[in-house]
């Protein structure tokens, strides 16, 4: 199968960009954000004028946000099925500018890509284990089409960096249509949600974004991950979310690994909350699965670039 066309290979997986690394370089820095170390010091924070939390930033920014099924940064087992080192278990894009909806792009961490030299494809998730946020970003802005420089920044979560964000903003409301109940004891895992309408706390939300009964259900798994992605959308935007994000941002320093300075994360928060609703959540175009093959394919009548929405 052609998992990745030759030279989107190439074009992902340059030994130039690895070294490099994800990082922008000076004048790109002064694009985005021309005074990056300036705070709205002194400000009063308000919800009506969120750049009260920092400076907007000057042209729209993408970020990479690589969820990993470890409980801190550095933990040696994922604590999770089959156990080992970690992995990326969730890949977003996000697309902010304070005048633009935010835009929200889910990424298959079962795409299938081949490495060079490899006889075999494997999913697009290795590629973090294998090299770092760099040889992972590079894929992704090579599949799905994005600029070069894109994405501007990255922010590596584990489970525990999601609980304590969801916490921090005073829990998230989701509506379930479904009730989930699962007790696995070799992960020292539990699901208990019931369905309808509720406030999920951090262990809950991380419940509903890991359940996966089936290998092959990651589709279903990335919908209940859009339900809590709207939640949290939500609670941000609300009034109060103005209010705790400085000290969350804080609280999160030590628990995220990511090439955003604080006055960055300020200016990003700040824009997401000035943005216009509602956000646009969306995926990439995937050919049906092949038998019970678990990886997937980019539908063969997508053409570049897949995101963002215009």
């Amino acid at each position: 199968m052609n998992w990745l066309s030759p030279p989107r290979v190439r074009g992902a997986l340059c030994v130039g960009a690895a070294v490099l690394g994800i990082g922008v370089t000076g004048w790109l820095m002064a694009t985005l954000w021309p005074k990056p170390d300036r705070v709205a010091a002194g400000a009063a924070l308000s919800a009506d004028q969120p750049e009260t939390l920092a400076p907007f930033p000057e042209v729209p920014v993408t970020v990479l946000v690589i969820g990993v099924d470890a409980d801190r940064l550095g933990a040696a087992s994922n604590q999770a099925a089959p156990k080992g080192p970690p992995n990326a278990d969730a890949l977003l894009l996000l697309r902010i500018a304070a005048q633009e909806p935010l835009q929200v792009l889910q990424i298959p961490t079962e795409l299938g890509v081949q490495l060079p030299g490899e006889g075999n494809p494997g999913p697009l998730a290795q590629l973090w284990r294998r090299g770092g946020v760099s040889l992972l970003s590079d894929a992704i802005r090579d599949i799905v089409g994005l600029q070069q420089g894109d994405p501007n920044r990255y922010v590596v979560m584990p489970r525990a960096a999601l609980r304590r964000l969801v916490d921090g903003l005073g829990e998230v409301e989701v509506v379930l249509s479904d009730s989930y109940k699962r007790q696995d004891k070799t992960q020292d895992y539990t699901v208990m949600l019931q369905a309808g309408r509720q406030r999920l706390n951090g262990a809950q939300a991380e419940q509903l974004v890991r359940h996966l009964p089936d290998p092959k259900a990651v589709s279903q798994r990335r919908q209940r991950q859009n339900i809590l992605v709207e939640g949290l959308i939500e609670q941000v935007k609300a009034p109060s979310g103005i209010e705790v994000i400085p000290g969350l941002v804080n609280q999160l320093n030590t628990e995220v690994e990511t090439n955003l300075s604080r006055s960055e994360q300020l200016s990003l928060a700040a824009a997401i909350i000035a943005s216009p609703e509602p956000a646009r959540i969306s995926r990439l175009p995937l050919a049906e699965r092949a038998g019970e093959q678990t990886l997937r394919q980019i539908d063969a009548g997508a053409s570049l670039p897949l995101w963002p929405q215009r």
